[in-house]
């Protein structure tokens, strides 16, 4: 008899409460799955504990080694991500066995006195840590005519959205599936537009990540994965990648499905490169059948990339300040 059924399988998860509540759904399942116990495993990634701004940091992944070294030391069996956490390059000793169905992958305003984007003031000072944020906002806010001032801020869902309830902020953006797992959806005064501003790629997916040698966590995680959001986050990842290796700018992607009546027959991708500034924006999309392979996908990143590319993204690796 194999000894591991005798344990419950351990989840490591941060402990932020976001990530407490992704990784609790992802526990329910997996015990439904297995009807095996599951418990949480409670890990501090440095991107937790550090106020530094991401950049300065290292990027997105201060928030997964500390994950990811659990996992490799035998301390957890298997580990929950945001997926837009995740740097593009995956460790060959483990393996993402599940990326359950997409959370709404738009991001979310929350701003006094109930206002939307276009009903901020000229001049409206927004939170937001997020360079690929702050391009399309000052973008967006351009072709309405009027400026914005971006902040940059750190910290929690309370802690960000408490700059505005104590008036420090005129609104702050946040990614509308965080709030709508921890029951604060309705807390969002607006939700941007993806023709407006296009989320992180892979925002709103998670990643279930396991280590590569372990065939039967594997084959039962894999019963979480769901194909179409698989396909789409993998072509979103191939473009980020791509754009890393030739512009600095920030970037936003999002794949999603065209639906004919009842089938679903394509998918579009589309991707964007700007100056922090948001005077310059390189936007691009590309359509074309629903990826069948990891491949596939891949491909149609790189594709949408390369015209980016020679479009002039590269050229804003310069890129303009505030």
């Amino acid at each position: 008899m194999n000894p591991r059924l005798d344990r419950p399988l351990r989840l490591g998860t941060r402990r932020s409460k976001l990530a407490m509540s992704q990784s609790g759904h992802v526990a329910d399942a997996v015990r439904a799955i297995t009807g095996r116990p599951v418990e949480l495993v409670e890990i501090t990634t440095y991107g937790d504990v550090s106020r530094e701004s991401l950049a300065q940091i290292g990027g997105t992944g201060v928030f997964v080694t500390a994950l990811r070294d659990a996992l490799l030391r035998g301390e957890v069996d298997f580990a929950v991500h945001s997926l837009k956490d995740l740097p593009t390059t995956q460790p060959e000793d483990l393996v993402i066995a599940a990326m359950p169905p997409r959370e709404d992958p738009r991001d979310a305003l929350v701003a006094r006195d109930g206002m939307t984007f276009e009903q901020l003031p000229d001049g409206a000072r927004i939170g937001t840590g997020s360079p690929r944020r702050t391009a399309q906002l000052h973008h967006y806010a351009r072709t309405l005519g009027k400026r914005v001032e971006t902040v940059a801020i750190r910290g929690n869902v309370d802690t960000r959205i408490g700059f505005v309830r104590d008036g420090e902020l005129d609104a702050v953006v946040l990614a509308a599936a965080g709030l709508n797992r921890i029951g604060r959806g309705d807390e969002a005064t607006d939700l941007l537009s993806v023709d407006n501003v296009l989320p992180a790629p892979g925002q709103g997916a998670l990643a279930v990540e396991c280590l590569a040698s372990d065939a039967e966590l594997i084959a039962a995680l894999g019963e979480l994965d769901d194909p179409l959001t698989r396909a789409a986050v993998t072509a979103e990842r191939s473009l980020l990648a791509a754009l890393e290796a030739g512009c600095s700018a920030p970037v936003g992607a999002l794949a999603d499905l065209l639906v004919d009546g009842q089938t679903v027959n394509e998918m579009r991708l589309r991707g964007v490169v700007g100056t922090l500034d948001g005077s310059t924006l390189v936007q691009l999309s590309t359509t074309g059948p629903v990826p069948q392979s990891y491949d596939e996908a891949m491909a149609l990143g790189r594709e949408l990339a390369d015209e980016m590319l020679a479009k002039g993204a590269a050229g804003l690796m310069g890129e303009r300040s505030l």
